[in-house]
């Protein structure tokens, strides 16, 4: 066996975390029901996946208590947050703050964020077990930009802020979405 497959077969967790973390992500939260309450999580294993049918997919860890809640059929929601933010991220990120507000809204009887740059309305089409995580696939039921911000990004384990160039939504109206 070559070093080369000794280090593919074997691969250091903090190692893998520390490179994976090195890939820039936006941040979302994750909104649902949950016992008739808002709730949600942090995620940034967050893609598209198809423009048609439109969908999209998380990442979730096996013990999630999201997957107590969602499953296939079940809608949610998807709020991409703004660089002003971040205290919304950490409060649905495992730093509960009792005293923040959140700013929910509703769209198709889901939850969303008010002040994120976008938000999405899904139904689960699949559930697939992928290691210690569950990757859920969803249809687009619902989405809209929002407001015109900085987006909030994940960098190195850390929250960033980038420049912002105006939406590039040219074949829209205000209107129209």
């Amino acid at each position: 066996m070559s070093t080369l497959e000794k280090i593919v077969n074997k691969v250091d967790g903090k190692l893998f975390r520390s490179v994976m973390g090195l890939f820039t992500s936006g941040v979302t939260v994750v909104t649902y029901w949950a016992d008739g309450k808002e709730s949600g999580m942090t995620a940034n294993s967050f893609i598209s996946v198809s423009l048609d049918p439109p969908l999209v997919l998380i990442s979730v860890k096996r013990e999630g208590r999201f997957n107590n809640f969602v499953k296939k059929g079940d809608k949610y929601g998807i709020t991409f947050l703004s660089d002003s933010q971040q205290n919304i991220s950490s409060h649905f990120g495992g730093r509960y703050d009792e005293t923040l507000d959140i700013p929910y809204f509703y769209k198709n009887d889901i939850p969303l964020i008010e002040g994120g740059i976008g938000h999405v309305v899904v139904t689960t089409v699949d559930i697939h077990p992928a290691g210690d995580h569950l990757l859920y696939i969803a249809e687009i039921e619902y989405l809209a930009p929002a407001e015109q911000a900085k987006p909030l990004v994940f960098f190195s384990g850390k929250f960033k802020q980038i420049e912002a160039h105006s939406l590039g939504f040219g074949w829209f109206t205000s209107g129209e979405w």
